[in-house]
């Protein structure tokens, strides 16, 4: 049966196109393959085939097929995997579908997992014929529903490399019913070469994830070695790029798509996805667009939600369930604040019912400042840093990622700027912000990086949303050149009284500069013109200002190692007598914003010592938060002091390279093997390789042979590994790990507990903050307990839980809370806490235990037995007095 729509023309009559199927070779599906069954609680279980293709070409391509349920004909899906990836990365997602009642179709693209063949970046030739391919073998299979003859029912669907193949498939074969690629490029020449730079560091991350230039087709690895080599994009290397891109067959591409693209992606940014719906919406097919908090530089990919809007796509599409809710035209997710528990960015969708573009509901914000000159140094170094591929996922960077806020770095005499005057109301930018600038150089060419930060209202707090900046090579320069900027597409909330700051910038970590000293000279020659989408409407709550200056502590270390030897700044001389401390921390005070009287902490003082492994411990709002910033100097006290071997610590100070982090886990490239990941996050620091003893931090770490895989292959707890081994990477002698064990079951917890036990035996000192009392009993030899801000106790840990002025009373029935308060108000008792098993009992100076009990019969307390307690929960609870 026909389930093309009436009334939809792109559904009924498609425009002929090549199907290079046609083309190919003998293909044989070799064997019967291997039948396995996948159970599930309360889903029909999935089946699944895995089968090896062989192409004319001699290349075998490993493939998998799922169904579940009863038997019967059913549309098709294929599901392409990410660059370094294999079929492996999409069996969950190809199973939810087969359950969904798809077909569901997986393979490992060329040169990727147990998949033959060169890679070539999506050769039409190659990887795209290899997709017809697979076309052909589901209208052979009985268990997928035709539209006729040769014609299966069927969507692609895809991440990143994936998700260009999908573009691809749907150009190249009319098979193709509806796609939904995500985090992908529509032109990879425009994607690796913007405005005609080198995007060097995400090319040779390209390369290296797929094994080495001599994995690629030789034409691939000659133009990359070339332009390498040179540092510019020649027209062969563009041309090459450009037939491999879903741009060259735009005019074909005529089915139902939804484009999902992230925000926080320097590789494939949302002007991507914008050329791609608008080239796809001329040709007459539905676009709605999807603009994720996630991307290739990390921030939440919302793995789940989108899972949801692509089968609900299908569910209408390939289905043809009228009923089945798409979502909106368009729709962005925004932060609306941060979950106290976890530390994560909330996120909040936005909606239109219709694709606003880049340049809706434009307005003019005027910049001031003269021309100004600037050099662009030799070697291009050093270089100004925006994004840092690799240092994104799913903490540190991730979270100023999904907050809109980055890691950046300019260096004086190295750019221009130009700024606003202070906004008189909130401004919302959805879109790219465009602006004319007169360039002049005493070069022939000039390299710039054009970028436009948000400023707070002190001048010194600048955020530059999304981590983005449009490079531009501009030809004939030294004659003077107007050049119209077209800056990254974001969406970002400009808070009344800030500013928008246009900065223009010779150099960029990620890109390729010229190499020959120059001076460059920057005039305005219009307003910034900024795009507001009016249509686009949410009910979030705005951000509060607080939240957009959160610092996150992986982000600021890797900015203050940035800068360490790069700066110099005045601190109080060092305490030779505190030379071989790791920490002291002495009469610390830290009031609340805006407050004369509240502390978030008070006169906190204590010391750490070599080879401890401390637990900071206490309810919410206790303050360990606070201390941890100040430690890491990320906020400055407004008492006392905090001394790291000695020197004190403040923002920016060279004795923080002494001092690695962890915060709510690392983000990763998951194409790229842990190995690869930590060695790019490395290189981003800017110091020398010989520093980071990686190796040393892999042993300790223990993940063993998993190094060598890709990072989408982890589990949680591997991930948690190679977070904690990228902050021991120096091995650095003080080691902060803020809540390590989140989302991890109990052999994971296990696994990184000898983790911490391995760092601190070798004489280093960790500091862990924890909810996991258990845990942290196990884990730790000393610990601090903080409560409303101020210290309850500190001590090792064995003192701490065998106190002898704590009780544990055993009742025979639970104590009720107005005898509780009576036993807290006896004379020599401290506090009394009401537990499962009774009463937690704190004696003062004057407290006996005879003298409780006697007390407990006079209450008429039914005691069946008195004794010390042994469990770190009770004793935080006493110290606290139950204020958790």
């Amino acid at each position: 049966m026909d389930l093309r729509l009436p009334g939809r023309p792109w559904l009924r009559s498609r425009r002929p196109r090549r199907t290079l199927a046609a083309a190919a070779a003998v293909v044989v599906l070799a064997g019967a393959g291997t039948w396995t069954a996948v159970a599930s609680d309360d889903a029909p279980p999935v089946r699944r085939a895995d089968r090896v293709m062989t192409t004319g070409d001699g290349v075998r391509i490993d493939t998998s097929f799922f169904t579940a349920g009863p038997d019967g004909r059913r549309p098709a899906v294929l599901l392409g995997h990410g660059f370094g990836g294999s079929k492996e990365d999409v069996r969950e997602q190809a199973e939810d579908l087969a359950r969904d009642g798809y077909a569901v179709l997986t393979w490992s693209a060329r040169g990727f997992g147990r998949s033959t063949g060169k890679i070539g970046l999506n050769d039409p030739e190659g990887e795209v014929a290899d997709v017809s391919r697979l076309i052909d073998w589901l209208a052979g299979r009985p268990e997928v529903r035709l539209d006729k003859a040769g014609d299966p029912r069927v969507g692609i669907a895809g991440n990143s490399y994936g998700g260009a193949v999908a573009l691809l498939g749907a150009g190249h074969d009319d098979r193709v019913d509806a796609i939904a690629p995500a985090i992908t490029y529509f032109d990879l020449a425009d994607a690796l070469f913007p405005g005609g730079v080198f995007k060097k560091l995400w090319a040779g991350a390209f390369v290296t994830s797929g094994g080495g230039c001599a994995r690629f087709e030789p034409a691939l690895c000659a133009m990359y070695e070339r332009v390498a080599e040179s540092g510019v994009p020649d027209d062969r290397a563009r041309a090459l790029l450009e037939a491999r891109s879903p741009s060259a067959v735009a005019d074909r591409i005529d089915v139902p798509t939804l484009l999902m693209q992230g925000q926080t992606d320097s590789l494939f940014p949302l002007g991507q996805a914008d050329a791609a719906a608008r080239a796809i919406r001329a040709n007459g097919a539905p676009v709605d667009v999807d603009w994720l908090a996630g991307g290739h530089d990390g921030g939440d990919p919302e793995t789940d939600r989108l899972h949801g809007r692509v089968r609900a796509w299908f569910d209408r599409y390939l289905k043809g369930d009228k009923n089945a809710d798409t979502g909106p035209a368009f729709r962005v997710t925004r932060t609306g604040g941060v979950d106290s528990t976890d530390g994560r960015a909330q996120l909040r969708g936005a909606s239109a019912d219709s694709y606003p573009g880049l340049a809706a509901g434009t307005r003019s914000v005027p910049l001031a400042g003269r021309e100004q000159r600037f050099a662009n140094p030799a070697g291009a170094n050093p270089p100004a840093v925006s994004a840092l591929p690799g240092i994104g996922g799913s903490g540190g960077l991730s979270q100023l990622s999904s907050l809109g806020v980055g890691v950046s770095l300019d260096f004086p005499g190295q750019h221009a700027r130009f700024d606003s005057a202070p906004v008189a109301r909130d401004l919302r930018v959805t879109g790219s912000p465009t602006v004319t600038v007169r360039v002049r150089s005493t070069s022939d060419d000039a390299v710039l990086f054009a970028k436009v930060y948000d400023v707070g209202p002190d001048g010194r707090q600048q955020v530059l949303p999304s981590q983005l900046v449009t490079p531009v090579r501009v030809e004939g320069a030294r004659a003077g050149k107007d050049v119209r900027l077209t800056l990254p597409a974001v969406d970002h909330e400009v808070r009344k009284g800030h500013r928008l700051r246009l900065v223009l910038a010779s150099t960029d970590l990620g890109y390729a500069s010229p190499a020959a000293p120059a001076t460059y000279s920057v005039a305005l020659k219009s307003d910034l013109t900024v795009p507001t989408a009016p249509g686009v409407s949410t009910a979030a709550a705005p951000l509060p200002a607080w939240v957009v200056w959160l610092p996150v502590a992986g982000a600021a270390l890797a900015l203050a190692l940035l800068l360490t030897g790069r700066r110099r700044t005045a601190a109080p001389a060092p305490d030779a007598d505190l030379a071989g401390v790791p920490l002291q921390i002495t009469g610390l005070s830290k009031r609340y914003a805006r407050s004369a009287d509240r502390y978030a902490v008070r006169e906190l003082s204590f010391r750490v010592e070599k080879g401890q492994v401390l637990g900071l411990l206490g309810p919410n709002g206790a303050g360990k938060t606070t201390t941890l910033r100040m430690l890491m100097g990320l906020i400055r006290p407004d008492d006392g002091e905090i001394r790291v071997f000695g020197h004190a610590v403040r923002p920016g100070a060279p004795v923080l390279s002494r001092v690695g982090a962890f915060v709510e886990g690392a983000g990763f490239l998951p194409h790229l093997s842990g190995r690869e990941n930590l060695e790019l996050y490395w290189a981003a620091t800017g110091r020398p390789p010989q520093d980071a003893h990686l190796d040393e931090a892999l042993e300790i770490a223990g993940l063993g042979d998993a190094l060598a895989r890709a990072v989408r292959t982890y589990s949680q707890g591997m991930r948690q590994r190679l977070a904690i081994a990228q902050a021991m990477l120096g091995l650095p002698d003080l080691l902060i790990l803020d809540e390590p064990t989140n989302g991890l079951d109990p052999p994971q917890i296990r696994e990184m507990r000898e983790v911490m036990i391995r760092y601190a035996a070798a004489g280093r000192t960790v500091i862990v903050s924890s909810h996991l009392l258990a845990e942290v009993e196990q884990s730790c030899t000393h610990l601090v307990v903080m409560d409303r801000g101020r210290l309850v106790q500190a001590g090792p840990v064995h003192e701490i839980i065998g106190s002898g002025d704590t009780l544990l009373v055993g009742t025979v029935t639970p104590v009720e809370e107005p005898v509780a308060e009576k036993v807290a108000a006896l004379p020599g008792i401290a506090s009394a806490v009401r537990t499962d098993e009774g009463l937690l009992v704190r004696l003062d100076a004057d407290g006996t235990a005879p003298r409780l009990i006697a007390e407990l019969v006079r209450l008429e307390v039914p005691v069946t037995s008195v004794g010390p307690h042994r469990r770190l929960e009770d004793a935080f609870l006493t110290l606290i007095g139950g204020s958790a």
